[in-house]
């Protein structure tokens, strides 16, 4: 159950419940914090248990954003979206409908694309609303941002390669990636470029056949061996708590690097790791190429002025494990410092964001706030 007591312990600022019958529009906005500007997060539609399990995704999913946001240096808050539904029956009228809800908030939150949804939803979105990021790159957007969060993941797991074994190469090194969705499938794609090898699982046939068809030497394992593969790195790629007290055990990688969100499934569980010397890269800090890649739609956007941003990555990771070793605590929690040393610093220097009204744009033309 939601209260105002639970808001404040997690820092949220607003929760909203939207609801359209005429659509079977079932959709729940938080928003974290808005200290360094509108809360920027993606949509997630997902067919929910009960309202109270959504509802505990959107409170994480969107204080995650807050802390990713800010490591990555954007001026943007943290705010996520989830939309309570079967994806196989998702339709315009209700990414249109959630539209105009978004737009009645004014710009305090941002919208873009998230697990199960898509450009073309993020289209039906932007009909109703100009807060909204990763629209087609035709109507002045960015696009697919998943190449873009998989470029993200991989300057992480070479930095992390450098900091564990002394060299950025990953020629013969083994990655065992659990997910090849969008994300999963694009990482693939550099790894092999780089030289590494792969195993993966899926529960998806499609996803295995077309890595099957992709990437014929990649070995293909079961969803409950993929946590006990010999391999250099494991690469959670699908939905968060994937390191648990059950699954802890069985790692045998000496590097956990993946683009799924709230991996640690208790940020206990980041102190586990270091005990056992597995080295951690902060989920939210190696997934933020897709944010910073529609973030600079603001600005106008360009494919080298992502990927140099997105390539910042590398650098601020090794940083952060350098945070790690100096104040002898765990990666997730020296991430957390320099995400929220920023968000200190900022707040005392100005009030929330209180949202603007902006104007729709023509295709190609800059956003402004």
């Amino acid at each position: 159950m939601l209260t105002l007591e639970k808001m404040y312990s997690m820092g949220h600022e607003e929760v909203v419940f939207f609801q359209d019958k005429s659509c079977g529009l079932k959709a729940i906005v938080g928003i974290h914090d808005t200290t360094l500007g509108p809360a920027l997060g993606g949509t997630r539609l997902w067919p929910y248990a009960n309202e109270e399990e959504a509802l505990i995704d959107v409170l994480r999913l969107s204080r995650g954003m807050t802390y990713k946001n800010a490591i990555s240096g954007l001026n943007l808050g943290g705010g996520k979206a989830v939309i309570i539904a079967d994806p196989k029956n998702k339709n315009e009228a209700l990414f249109r409908s959630f539209g105009r809800f978004i737009e009645s908030l004014n710009g305090r939150y941002i919208t873009a694309e998230d697990v199960n949804t898509s450009v073309e939803d993020i289209e039906h979105i932007f009909t109703e609303t100009n807060h909204v990021t990763g629209v087609a790159q035709q109507n002045g957007g960015s696009g697919n941002p998943s190449p873009y969060t998989a470029l993200g993941v991989f300057r992480g797991i070479e930095a992390s390669v450098t900091k564990a074994f002394g060299s950025r190469s990953l020629k013969g090194k083994t990655v065992a990636i659990q997910g090849v969705g969008s994300v999963g499938f694009e990482l693939a794609k550099l790894l092999t470029e780089a030289g590494a090898n792969i195993v993966y699982t899926d529960v998806n046939e499609r996803g295995i056949q077309r890595m099957k068809d992709a990437f014929p030497t990649a070995k293909f394992v079961s969803t409950n061996e993929i946590f006990s593969v010999a391999c250099d790195v494991y690469a959670p790629c699908a939905l968060g708590a994937s390191i648990n007290d059950e699954t802890i055990p069985q790692l045998k990688a000496k590097i956990v690097c993946g683009a799924a969100n709230n991996q640690l499934k208790e940020d206990r569980h980041g102190l586990i790791l270091k005990e056992k010397g597995i080295l951690y890269a902060p989920d939210y800090l190696v997934n933020a190429g897709g944010v910073m890649n529609v973030s600079i739609e603001f600005e106008g956007w360009a494919d080298s002025k992502s990927r140099r941003m997105v390539d910042t990555i590398y650098d601020k990771t090794l940083e952060v494990f350098k945070i790690s070793d100096e104040q002898n605590i765990p990666v997730n929690k020296a991430a957390d410092v320099m995400a929220e040393n920023r968000i200190a610093a900022m707040r005392s220097i100005k009030n929330g964001y209180l949202g603007v009204k902006i104007n729709h744009r023509m295709p190609g033309q800059k956003r402004r706030f």
